[in-house]
């Protein structure tokens, strides 16, 4: 009879910490989040290279999505993505659309303290939809960290809404820790 008062404190108290321990590595709210960015599942089959971050933002105006992934071992290690035709090759466009046209000549970017390129696409979809998109690919000696937003809204706001989010404390975490293999 004299247990039961321990096993009710003990299942109370262990029962209080498990809760706290879970209330603090809940992930924020879709409006505590900057820019309104919030993770959703990773869509694409498995391929040589392990599935990534994905996030969504409604806010961005045209409904745009992110996916970002490392690949190790992948980058020419002297050069870096040097031009156009690796940003094509090596941005995950073609995992949403067999069907990708770029829009322009791509431009010098940074991420996370990683040179690259980024470039600005129109993709036909499967149900004949047109989207914009956005590839991006950055390198830190011979390993790629690639990006690839699209949406329905237009090439400069979605641009922004990417590289602003990539930017981000949390995201500019996740990357370092990604491209050191953790």
């Amino acid at each position: 009879m004299r247990r039961w008062p321990v096993i009710v404190v003990a299942a109370v108290v262990l029962g209080a910490l498990s809760g706290a321990a879970a209330y603090q590595h809940v992930a924020p709210r879709q409006d505590e989040r900057e820019g309104g960015w919030r993770e959703i599942a990773w869509l694409f089959p498995r391929d040589g290279w392990p599935a990534g971050k994905a996030f969504r933002c409604d806010a961005c105006g045209g409904d745009v999505a992110i996916y970002v992934r490392p690949k190790m071992g992948f980058c020419n290690c002297d050069r870096g993505v040097a031009d156009d035709d690796e940003v094509d090759g090596v941005a995950d466009l073609d995992l949403m659309s067999e069907h990708f046209a770029p829009l322009a000549p791509g431009e010098v970017v940074r991420v996370a303290d990683m040179p690259g390129r980024i470039r600005a696409y129109d993709l036909k979809m499967s149900d004949g939809s047109r989207r914009a998109a956005i590839g991006i690919a950055v390198s830190r000696r011979c390993d790629l960290l690639v990006a690839v937003a699209h949406g329905k809204g237009d090439v400069p706001n979605m641009r922004g809404a990417a590289l602003e989010f990539l930017a981000t404390n949390e995201m500019t975490g996740w990357i370092t820790a990604a491209m050191d293999g953790r």
